[in-house]
């Protein structure tokens, strides 16, 4: 499934090769039952949207809890992919469009929550962090359409994930928006300039 690099550490592989087995371990029983990657994904959307409304209605912790346990089902249906032993486009591309749903439907639960709490900053803040991980993400994706590579960055989605969850946790998504809003830009720039330094000699 999709997978963004950090610079030259990986963190989202470190991750699924760290928790390798206790995922192939999940990802064959949910096979066995007849479950498919897709619905996974799927179902991890409506958890994430779930979890937006109880941060919209204020419920952070809640929400984070949700949001949290919603979060490494993007390795469980990438590992039952795998261990079926087929590759399946619409299945990645279809991974990678929930992705942006998911992270954009927590943000919109957020601006609502600042909404209600007339806190402009926050709301400002959100739609930075919004609009900063919309362009980490297609900053790649056009990138790659044109045979180039922009998959550098500090702050990728799976970082982002775990700043926002930590933030929602403590129900302080404040500072979680802030840093989203500021590094997801930076990795949107970085990933600019590196597209940049591979097309100067055209």
């Amino acid at each position: 499934m999709s997978a963004e690099k950090s610079g030259k550490f990986d963190f989202e592989r470190f991750l699924r090769k760290a928790f390798k087995h206790p995922l192939d371990w999940l990802a064959s029983r949910l096979l066995k039952l007849g479950i498919t990657p897709n619905h996974i994904t799927l179902f991890g959307l409506v958890g994430n949207i779930g979890a937006a409304v109880l941060i919209a209605l204020g419920y952070l912790s809640w929400g984070g809890l949700v949001a949290g346990l919603m979060a490494p089902l993007d390795a469980v249906d990438g590992a039952m992919a795998r261990l079926k032993g087929e590759t399946s486009k619409f299945g990645a591309f279809l991974d990678s469009v929930i992705d942006r749903y998911d992270e954009l439907f927590l943000f919109g639960g957020l601006i609502v929550y600042f909404y209600n709490e007339a806190n402009f900053v926050g709301i400002l803040l959100t739609f930075l962090a919004a609009t900063g991980a919309v362009m980490v993400s297609y900053t790649r994706a056009r990138a790659e359409g044109l045979g180039l590579d922009a998959k550098t960055g500090i702050l990728t989605r799976i970082e982002r994930s775990i700043v926002l969850i930590i933030g929602l946790l403590f129900s302080k998504p404040i500072y979680s928006v802030g840093i989203i809003a500021v590094l997801a830009n930076v990795t949107a720039i970085q990933r600019i300039c590196h597209v940049w330094q591979q097309t100067k000699a055209d």
